[in-house]
This record gives structure tokens, sequence and C-alpha cells, in this order.
């Protein structure tokens, strides 16, 4: 084991250890607790995952998602953990990518020049961008922050404000101009304040809105509805494929996201078909899984429904997973923009939550998926 894979198991054990603290255990009782701890189980895992029809062992655990997954990637994981990174290995592929105006920074806008190549950068310790334009080049124009970004939300009506590191859905801003000022995540602004707040960001990406199409927004318009995508290289076949893939959907519980962890739902995608299963959702007041076969605020219908153009879509995200065998462990957050197949991709996760997944059954079923996971050194 290498400084770089004593690294990834210590900061993999101490995220495993802080994520124990922070969630409920939704009164798992501390004998049932230890034996969950004795597998690799966050407390959580007793309530969310159906062991009594599964063996605990065909489940991929938190020990071993959080440690063993943390540097499947290698050193090419910079490319999907830096935003930044990532948006410029996305610009090959202009009609999945969500456009990057430029970065805030020091109270400053940094915008981006789109039609020209990205300028190299380098990583400062935290992992954040720094712009080091190349000789030559010419600066990105710099701007106020908030006055840039408050003037843009009169232009566009939404921005996306991403940190540029980070994901399942933490340090996002979802900006809009309203009748009456402006929103962060469903919160008011005056114009003022609205300005102080985001000359107050660090290290963070403006994009620009993706605008979900009429499938997506039917399942809740009150939060962009994601689907979330694994993909796995397979090195013997020389592709990748599909581990799993789930639909996500806000509620009312779960905030301006579409997030699991928040409340959101979770439907599983058939793979082959796209036709979706019932939607789950954390306990909220009990200890029990809450199952709905339609959403819970809007009734449409969630289990039996399909998405639309499905088969267009998996092929596309195949062939962007096929194209990049240096990341074999991918997991894709699409929002859908249309009805006909069109999608943004608006990240792309590194070690991939599990659990939005594994409710649905246990992943190392799959001997396919079995077969990456002892291959990488995971289970």
């Amino acid at each position: 084991m290498n400084v770089r894979d004593y690294y990834f198991t210590a900061k993999g054990v101490r995220d495993l250890v802080d994520t124990e603290r922070d969630s409920p255990s939704y009164s798992q009782s501390l004998p049932r607790r230890l034996a969950l701890w004795r597998r690799g189980f966050l407390s959580r895992a007793g309530a969310i995952y159906d062991f009594e029809r599964y063996d605990p062992s065909s489940f991929v655990s938190d020990y071993q998602r959080f440690v063993g997954t943390k540097n499947l990637n290698g050193t090419w994981s910079v490319a999907l953990s830096n935003k930044l990174f990532f948006d410029w290995l996305m610009r090959a592929y202009g009609d999945h990518r969500m456009v990057v105006y430029g970065l805030v920074r020091d109270g400053l806008f940094h915008e981006f020049d789109d039609s020209r190549e990205p300028a190299p950068a380098a990583v400062a310790g935290d992992g954040s961008a720094v712009l080091e334009p190349t000789v030559g080049s010419r600066t990105a124009a710099r701007h106020e922050a908030g006055t840039w970004v408050a003037d843009r939300l009169e232009a566009d009506g939404k921005l996306v404000l991403k940190w540029v590191r980070g994901g399942g859905g933490e340090n996002v801003l979802l900006c809009s101009r309203t009748e009456d000022g402006y929103e962060i995540n469903g919160e008011h602004y005056d114009r003022e304040a609205l300005v102080a707040r985001i000359d107050d960001l660090e290290n963070y990406l403006v994009c620009e809105h993706a605008e979900q199409g009429p499938y997506a927004a039917a399942l809740y318009p009150e939060t962009p509805n994601t689907i979330r995508v694994l993909t796995m290289y397979d090195e013997d076949a020389e592709e990748a494929f599909i581990a799993a893939a789930v639909q996500r959907m806000g509620t009312d519980r779960s905030g301006s996201m579409d997030n699991f962890s928040q409340g959101g739902l979770s439907a599983e995608v058939d793979v082959e078909t796209g036709e979706l299963g019932p939607g789950a959702q954390l306990p909220a007041g009990s200890d029990r899984l809450e199952w709905h076969v339609h959403h819970p605020e809007t009734g449409t219908r969630i289990q039996g429904a399909e998405i639309p153009a499905w088969g267009t879509i998996r092929e596309r995200v195949l062939e962007l997973a096929s194209s990049h065998p240096m990341l074999p462990y991918v997991g894709w957050d699409l929002v859908l923009t249309d009805d006909e197949g069109s999608f943004k991709i608006i990240e792309a996760n590194d070690h991939s939550g599990l659990k939005a997944m594994q409710v649905h059954g246990p992943l190392l079923t799959d001997d396919r998926v079995r077969r990456f996971y002892e291959r990488h050194g995971v289970c």
C-alpha cells in the first residue's frame, strides 16, 4: 500500500465515522448497531436495507463504499471531484455539458471565454483550481462577483452555483429571479443581500441552469429530478456497463434538491426498459421506509412509468463511459431536458453513494458487478 492508498483509506474511515455520528440510527438497538458495525454497515442500514430477504454479504457495505471505492479512479479522480476539471472534460460533449460561465473567488467573478481552450490550472492544497493563464493568453475578464450574478439573473432568470469541490448536493446554490427579488435554494433575498451572499463565496462555479423537460417536471416541478446512472468499466470486454440506475425526485421534505438523503424519492430504473419501480423514501417520524406508487405531493404515477427515450439515453451514457476507461467507476447525474432523449450531465461522482440504489436490492447479486468490485479490491 503506497502513501496515496494510506491517505484515502484514512480519509474514508474518517468520513465513515463522521457519517455514523451525523446520521439517524432509526432506533436500532445497541446490540443491533454493533452487529451492523461488525459487518461494515452504518446503523441506518438496518432500516434501509432488506436484510431479511437478502444476505448482508450481497450488499456493498458502507465500509466498502467509503474506503474501498474511494480511490477506484486513482489519479484520474480529480477529473470528477474538481468540477472545473470536469467541465473541461465535458467540452468535447457540448450537447450534454452544462456551460460554466466563470468562477467566484476573492469577491471577484472570473469570467471564462467559452470559445477558447481552457488554460492549464494548478491544484491548490485543498484540491481547488488555481487559475493560471498560459503565457500569451488573455487573462479572464473580472467583475464584482455579486453584481455580475445579480445582473445575469435579470437576463437568464436562473443560475446554479457550485463549490468547485464536493458532491451529494452539498454546497449547491440554486439561484433565481422572482417578482419581488431573488431566491437562493428557496430562501428570499433582496438585491443587496444577494450581492453580499455571492461576494462571500470562495471557489464557486457559476453555471447555466438546465431546464428539465415535461417528463421530469411532472414528477415534482419544484426541484430538478435527476437520474443517477452508475457505470463500471469491464476491462475484459473493453466497454462500460450500467450497474444500476435510479430516478430521483424532490419532495416537500427534500427542499430545493432531489437528494434521497434529504427526504427525496428514489425509484429503481429497469436498465433495459427504463421502467420505474416504486419510489422509496427514508423514514420520517418512524423507523420504516416509505414506498410510493404515486408521488406523495404531485400524484404523478411512479411505479410502472417509463423514462421517455430511455434507450437513447442509455446508449449515450455508455458511449461516454466507454470513452474514458481511465475512469472505471462513475455515478452520472442527468437532467432530462426534453422527452426525446436529450440530457445534460450536471455532475459526475467519483465514489457514488449507494444507499439510494441498494434500497431497491443489493448490487453484488449481479455477477458482473461483483467481478468489478473484486477486481478492484473493494470486496
